[in-house]
């Protein structure tokens, strides 16, 4: 799997539902490159951010999200 790939397959590495050989191939490819392990960490925060600002979760923001990143959530959200 080359990088690319792994990102078209980002949502449903994390929402469970990518499952067998392109799991493992996904998997694999994450474990050899790094910008793609971050690429992967950046996203899963952003969900998150997304459902706090959503009101989804609860009022507490974990210490490392970029508040230029729930500013523009935020502000995005009152469109």
């Amino acid at each position: 799997m080359k990088c690319r790939e792994l990102a078209a397959f980002l949502f449903e590495y994390v929402s469970g539902e990518l499952a067998g050989e392109q799991r493992t191939h996904f998997e694999f490819h994450l474990s050899k490159c790094g910008n793609c392990h971050e690429y992967l960490v950046q996203y899963q925060m952003t969900i998150k951010a997304g459902k706090i600002a959503c009101g989804e979760l609860s009022d507490e923001l974990p210490a490392n999200i970029p508040e230029d990143l729930v500013k523009a959530v935020l502000a995005a959200r009152k469109l």
